[in-house]
């Protein structure tokens, strides 16, 4: 018998958004007039945004730390926007989700930091009004997926239980840190595989 369930829990990037990182670099590098190269290092190599995403930096924090790292003053609307210009929504995945029924609640969960709640905003402004308030960026958990203990902290910030969740993600360890939880979970990378997956649960 499939279970009740009445949270979907929907990662970001992979599900929702397709996410070019590099593109990101790009735009960034272009914006501020410095290399790619040293905005890569300074992001990735340095560390600066899993510290943002795991919530171990707040934005001012952090805005301040990689304006030092590039010798420039980069601001929110100027991360905001390359954050936008890397990300393409996914159309047949959103298009399934807004035809859920109203009354399953639907959650973001994504490993971000608090800026990219504006991201999400302009570009899933629908799907963010469906999701009544539930978008939650790791940092405010304080920590990252696929650790069981982010999962357990979204519960509790959505008033959900893990046998009545189904979290959905494209990477098979954050689904398994979900399950390690208690909450179903399964993976899904684009319209047709989440399809799948609300049919066998019965959402679909």
């Amino acid at each position: 018998m499939n279970p009740l369930i009445d949270v979907l829990l929907l990662d970001v990037d992979g599900v929702l958004l397709d996410y070019d990182g590099a593109r990101r670099i790009r735009h960034l590098a272009d914006a501020l007039r410095v290399p790619a190269l040293r905005v890569s290092h300074a992001l990735q190599e340095g560390g600066l945004d899993a510290a943002y995403d795991s919530g171990d930096v707040d934005t001012v924090g952090y805005l301040q730390r990689l304006s030092t790292a590039l010798d420039a003053d980069v601001d929110a609307p100027t991360w905001v926007a390359a954050r936008v210009v890397a990300s393409r929504p996914c159309d047949a995945v959103i298009q399934r989700v807004l035809a859920l029924p109203p009354t399953l609640r639907i959650g973001l969960l994504t490993n971000n930091g608090p800026m990219m709640t504006e991201v999400l905003a302009q570009l899933l402004p629908t799907l963010c009004v469906r999701a009544r308030g539930h978008i939650l960026c790791s940092a405010m958990l304080g920590g990252r997926k696929p650790d069981p203990a982010v999962y357990l902290r979204a519960l509790d910030w959505v008033k959900a239980t893990p046998r009545r969740t189904l979290f959905i993600d494209d990477l098979f360890r954050n689904v398994r840190g979900a399950r390690l939880a208690g909450l179903h979970a399964e993976t899904a990378d684009d319209g047709r595989s989440l399809g799948r997956v609300l049919k066998r649960y019965g959402l679909a």
